[in-house]
């Protein structure tokens, strides 16, 4: 048996413990809904959920407990709150019916759905980020986005979800992770960033340019004249004596000369996210006067999408094929809101 899109939710709620089946009621005729706007037929997708079982008050924590109590190999469920081991059989069923269906994708709406594939529940940060399980059956690609409930109860996430379900009929053609080519230019020395403008620059039609900063300083600054290649010159290095990426000060005034040149040469011109923040940012701090910015995807996306949010993080999980790079780094580091 085969069904390209796998639809796990949580658990049952009254509808569905009468009719012993997922996704009815009010929360199963608005997920038809959204897949259908999506391009995706219902009935060409296998539903199920973590939990074959109506909670109590249909509250998940019903069915936790403390840590001592808690599914072998599994992680909280909420702060504090294990899924009991009572409830093993029913991750030990779902791990049986995704060996069986083998899905190119499967669609993990809500925290439970994905703390059951991969021990995170953070759905607000990972949702529209193509993943692979790691718990219950490992190895499935996984698209996180809202349960229908959610949408129910706020109901600006509809557009959201829409959005992911459409990424998923994409991604449901192939179940492997296909993220695209990259290939960064990290901790250059001088003739290296000189080496890199004088081979793109001449060729691009937009140089996508990112600064992140800290205080009134620069610590980083990114160039990326296409979509495979990129440039990030950094200014602080916390690794090296007195927290400076280059050597001594006169280095680093020319490698800012270098940057200025660029910047401020209206060609190529420039696509920035949140750009009112950079270029002010680099004129209020260095005197750099940013010609020909032409392009925001902050605003782009604002004007396609108005009510939902316009993080970097979002945008990337919304319209590339990238991970959740953000949950991937260090969290300490000091960044622009975007």
């Amino acid at each position: 048996m085969k069904n390209a899109i796998f639809v796990l939710g949580e658990a049952w709620g009254a509808e569905e413990a009468k009719a012993r089946t997922p996704f009815v009621g009010s929360s199963g005729y608005e997920l038809t809904r959204m897949l259908d706007e999506a391009g995706i037929s219902r009935a060409d997708c296998y539903l199920s959920n973590v939990l074959n079982l109506h909670p109590i008050g249909n509250d998940i924590e019903s069915l936790c407990g403390g840590k001592p109590d808690g599914c072998l190999g599994y992680p909280a469920l909420r702060p504090a709150k294990y899924l009991r081991k009572e409830f093993a059989p029913e991750l030990e069923r779902l791990a049986d019916e995704l060996v069986e269906i083998d899905p190119n994708l499967v669609l993990a709406l809500g925290n439970t759905a994905l703390w059951a594939l991969t021990g995170k529940t953070v759905i607000s940060k990972l949702r529209g980020a193509t993943t692979l399980s790691t718990l219950t059956a490992s190895g499935f690609k996984v698209l996180p986005t809202y349960h229908p409930a959610a949408v129910l109860r706020q109901w600006d996430l509809r557009p959201i979800v829409v959005i992911d379900f459409q990424k998923a009929l994409r991604e449901s053609a192939y179940s492997d992770l296909r993220r695209p080519f990259r290939e960064i230019y990290i901790e250059p020395d001088l003739k290296d960033c000189h080496d890199f403008f004088e081979k793109f620059l001449p060729k691009t039609s937009l140089l996508s340019v990112d600064i992140e900063t800290s205080g009134r300083r620069v610590t980083c600054i990114g160039f990326a004249p296409s979509p495979r290649y990129a440039l990030v010159i950094p200014f602080v290095d916390k690794r090296r004596l007195g927290g400076n990426y280059w050597a001594t000060r006169e280095l680093e005034c020319e490698v800012w000369g270098l940057v200025k040149g660029v910047l401020e040469n209206p060609h190529p011109p420039k696509l920035f996210q949140n750009g009112l923040y950079d270029i002010s940012f680099l004129f209020r701090s260095y005197d750099i006067r940013v010609a020909g910015a032409t392009d925001d995807t902050m605003l782009l996306h604002h004007a396609l999408q108005p009510e939902s949010k316009k993080d970097l993080g979002f945008l990337g999980a919304t319209y590339a094929d990238e991970g959740a790079w953000k949950q991937m780094r260090a969290k300490k580091t000091t960044k622009k809101e975007d």
